[in-house]
């Protein structure tokens, strides 16, 4: 039985990778950190089924000792401050999780199992500035957040300890993937979780930022897969994981409310543009500037070429089918929050 030690368990990814390992035969460790209240997030349904070890991404002994307790064959780092916009307000604390944080984690590993193999949460944010149209692993980077900064560290200290000691550490690169399971703070479960509640009569509109803001998304289920793939090859090299098609925030916004059965029409430009419902005139969407960020991505789109030919990566989950499942969990959702309010 081969061991897995997950960091970020109880997030939108630990949680898929969780099932997915278990699925496999693997005894799941999960890093958590230490809360007065427990919070098993994503994977409190299987929560019997892994085990726990209490550690801090910012704390290199907890991390040893996490790795003597679970002597994991894999290690997946997906922990980290991961809401973009927050990395602004809290810059440091996102480079000590999400850059020092790493190398924490392979010190960890080098020290105690160095045979180990270790998986880095990359992200398409680190190509911000895109320098080419779409983005493989031979486009330069040039990230423009704190978050997409300090994500670069951990790529490259990843990177370098697979070349300064020899040991089975990669990234993969992992563009926009979300699912039901995202926090309510992203973008898109903003939306669908806000037209759900507009659909049902709880609220009159939602508030967006930048809606020409292009993004390559997927579903966290099947970027998950990848991530496993990573540390089955023979070699560790780093992957960019995609679809090869960007949408803006706006045709993000209307699949959503379609899906909830609502069409709607844009009018207005920049920060006056509008959406309301065709069927009742009404304004469900407005552009607030207060949502821009200090310096914009524009576009984002990856190119997955190598992970299909030597991962055999392929997505499964459709655009449209990812903000449908997306509606319809939201949608399941604030229909019993009305319940439980009457």
């Amino acid at each position: 039985m081969k061991s897995a030690l997950i960091t970020g368990i109880t997030g939108q990814d630990g949680s898929y990778l969780a099932e997915l390992l278990l699925e496999k035969g693997y005894k799941v460790y999960g890093l958590m950190r230490r809360k007065s209240v427990v919070d098993y997030g994503n994977v409190d349904h299987i929560k019997d089924k892994i085990h726990f070890i209490y550690a801090d991404m910012q704390d290199i002994v907890s991390l040893i000792t996490a790795m003597k307790i679970s002597q994991a064959d894999e290690v997946y780092n997906l922990a980290a401050q991961s809401f973009v916009a927050t990395s602004w307000d809290t810059p440091c604390t996102t480079a000590d999780i999400d850059a020092i944080g790493v190398t924490n984690m392979l010190e960890a590993i080098r020290i105690v199992k160095p045979e180990a193999r270790f998986y880095q949460a990359s992200t398409s944010e680190m190509f911000g500035k895109v320098q080419a149209i779409p983005q493989d692993e031979t486009t330069p980077f040039y990230p423009r957040s704190p978050y997409g900064v300090a994500k670069l560290y951990g790529h490259w200290i990843t990177k370098n300890y697979r070349e300064s000691y020899d040991m089975y550490a990669c990234s993969g690169i992992l563009f926009n993937h979300e699912s039901e399971r995202r926090g309510l703070e992203f973008v898109t479960r903003k939306i669908t979780h806000a037209v759900a509640r507009i659909k049902l009569g709880v609220q009159d509109h939602v508030e967006l930022g930048n809606l020409d803001a292009k993004r390559d998304w997927g579903h966290s289920k099947d970027y998950v897969r990848a991530m496993w793939l990573l540390l089955q090859q023979d070699h560790a090299e780093d992957y960019v994981i995609a679809t090869n098609e960007t949408r803006t925030v706006r045709e993000f916004a209307q699949a959503a409310f379609k899906a909830a059965g609502i069409e709607v029409e844009f009018e207005g430009e920049g920060v006056n543009e509008i959406a309301k419902d065709k069927a009742t005139g009404k304004v469900v969407l407005k552009v607030n500037p207060d949502f821009f960020r200090p310096a914009e991505v524009e576009l984002l789109i990856g190119n997955p070429a190598k992970a299909e030919k030597e991962l055999g990566w392929e997505r499964e989950i459709s655009f449209n089918e990812l903000v449908e499942r997306m509606v319809k969990n939201d949608l399941a959702i604030v229909e019993k929050e009305i319940k439980s309010a009457n």
